[in-house]
């Protein structure tokens, strides 16, 4: 379980700063705490001695009140140091949790939920940050009040206390027995926030398509199931500690009553004066603590431990994707060539792309047509590692792609994907997200070229209009169109159009495809498109069906050719004539 731990070991060398001086405080606060019924003590012997200076009882009350104020001051200290450092490693965590997540790739995500790292950044952080905060007060402040009362027991009052103390052992065994069942429940827990968080996350971004097929009820009855799980495994967790609580409490009534019993009988006696059982009372009460804190800590310890746990899962999990040992920098330029390439999926059990073979010139033009699923947006991926192929297959400027710093190899590249993803900022941002830096006057050339510019008069705050999570304010064209600017921002050696312009009608198509020709002149532009209109102009156009190239040549070739860029162009030819036909009936 402690082996978990081993994770906080830098953030905790890095914060003893705080922890050594929210020690001392603590300690302090301790002695504090332990000399008060020593003061009260002293006074209610003066009183019941028949003192009569009140000036005798008013100085201890002074002190009394000194040393109260003292406490008050370490305590915050201590509340100050500790619990800001533990807020500090959560922090820390959680921080570089974040910077671990955005180097992970397909693989990890394709099995990992989006509720499930939630939570963990979230639910489990707020656990780790018990177990490095509370969790050491708790152990320390038990420790020093434990040790400490004990001494002045034994030093005062030993035959007593022996008496007194027979309890404690059977809450250690407690502990004992029951520490490791609230570990396996804390975990249960755990895996049940995180299948709640999943549902609400997948509910809410498919909230339109629930509401579409009026699938309200189902969403309803999926959440209600995961909610009474939380519940029910929520339920196991406080059964045991709610029996743990009161056990101690049961515990604390005994020591009373022993104390009550002998200690009575022995101020009647008069072996015992009313101020020692006045500092015994005091003390014995003060031991409650330690043992309901006892308690608190193997809790938080073992909740933390289950939490990192959690945490560590993804902290250890590698990138399938990495820079090679043998990997250079340096800027990446020039011809792109594919050499016999085929590629499998890691869970797949055929190829998807099948001896593929492309030599693209620095500053040409890729087309790239094909049914769908026939593996053209795999392909792409594979480019900037996205994907992994093998060795010895794809070449930039005369370097295997693999031999390439994979941050220079994917700053080669520009993406704008089939499905369009826009953070929650303004247009403006959005288009600038590559570079933050960039003046406006950058910016709104970027979205004149994609034409999002005509668009600006009906957003109500122009390029600072927000445009919602993932961009919903926006329609399809619009969304394709902010995309696009923002791969224009970037003016990278090789952009990719996956798709991309699908949503924009063709005279809106025309005018982006003859200012990118100009925009990219000497640079490499890859366009993937269902469209002729959209691949017309491109140096080299390839026809790819189940995942091979089965054509190639420029548009003027394979119009004439038959084959399937034939039957695409025919067919949109006739479409475009219908079209005119209805138009000019119309």
């Amino acid at each position: 379980m402690l082996k978990e731990y081993a994770t906080l070991k830098p953030y905790i060398r890095k914060y003893a700063f705080l922890y050594i001086p929210g020690i001392i405080c603590l300690a302090l606060t301790n002695g504090g705490v332990i000399y008060i019924p020593q003061l009260m003590k002293r006074a209610i012997d003066l009183i019941a001695g028949g003192e009569t200076d009140p000036a005798a009882v008013g100085r201890i009350m002074l002190v009394m009140l000194g040393t109260a104020f003292g406490i008050a001051l370490s305590r915050l200290g201590w509340r100050r140091f500790i619990i800001g450092a533990s807020r500090r490693i959560e922090a820390g965590l959680r921080g570089r949790l974040y910077d671990h997540l955005v180097t992970l790739d397909r693989s990890f995500y394709s099995t990992m939920k989006t509720g499930d790292i939630m939570a963990r950044a979230t639910n489990d952080m707020h656990a780790v940050r018990m177990a490095t905060g509370m969790t050491l007060i708790a152990f320390l402040d038990g420790l020093f009040m434990t040790l400490f009362i004990l001494i002045i027991l034994f030093r005062n009052y030993p035959h007593l206390t022996w008496i007194l103390i027979t309890p404690l052992p059977l809450v250690t065994v407690m502990i004992l027995f029951f520490g490791p069942r609230m570990g396996k429940r804390f975990k249960q827990v755990q895996a049940g926030y995180s299948h709640i968080s999943d549902r609400v996350q997948e509910s809410l971004t498919g909230l339109r398509l629930i509401q579409t097929y009026r699938r309200e009820d189902y969403a309803r009855a999926r959440f209600g199931e995961a909610n009474e799980n939380y519940r029910t495994v929520n339920m196991s967790l406080v059964k045991i500690w709610g029996f743990f609580h009161p056990f101690i409490m049961f515990f604390s009534g005994i020591i009373t009553f022993l104390l009550i019993y002998f200690g009575g009988r022995a101020v009647l006696e008069g072996s015992l004066t009313a101020g020692d059982f006045v500092a015994l009372m005091s003390y014995m009460g003060m031991l409650i603590w330690p043992m309901m804190g006892v308690g608190m800590v193997v809790n938080w310890i073992q909740r933390g431990a289950v939490a990192l746990e959690r945490i560590n899962a993804i902290l250890d999990r590698e990138p399938d994707i990495g820079d090679d040992p043998r990997s250079e920098p340096g800027p990446v330029s020039g011809d792109l060539v594919i050499r016999n390439l085929t590629y499998t999926y890691p869970d797949g059990d055929r190829p998807v792309l099948k001896e593929i073979n492309i030599e693209l010139k620095k500053g040409m033009t890729l087309g790239i047509l094909g049914p769908t699923g026939c593996g053209k947006t795999t392909l792409i991926k594979l480019l900037p590692r996205l994907l992994e192929s093998e060795e010895g297959n794809i070449f930039l400027g005369g370097r295997e792609i693999h031999r390439i710093r994979l941050e220079d190899l994917r700053g080669a590249f520009s993406l704008v994907p089939q499905s369009t993803f826009l953070f929650s900022e303004s247009i403006g941002a959005n288009i600038a997200f590559g570079r933050p830096d960039a003046s406006r006057a950058e910016v709104e050339e970027a979205a004149r070229i994609s034409t999002i510019d005509r668009d600006l008069d009906s957003f109500p705050d122009g390029y600072d209009t927000l445009v919602g999570e993932k961009g919903v304010t926006l329609s399809g064209g619009q969304k394709q169109r902010t995309a696009l600017s923002r791969a224009l921002m970037l003016d990278r050696e090789i952009m990719i159009l996956d798709d991309s312009l699908s949503a924009v009608d063709t005279g809106t198509e025309e005018f982006i495809l003859n200012h990118l020709d100009v925009q990219r002149r000497g640079k490499t532009n890859i366009i993937i498109s269902h469209r002729y209109t959209t691949l017309q102009k491109a140096d080299l156009i390839i026809v790819m069906e189940e995942g091979r190239i089965v054509d190639r040549g420029t548009h003027e070739e394979l119009k004439e050719r038959p084959g399937f860029y034939r039957e695409i162009y025919d067919l949109q030819r006739l479409e475009e004539a219908e079209s005119g036909e209805v138009s000019h009936e119309l």
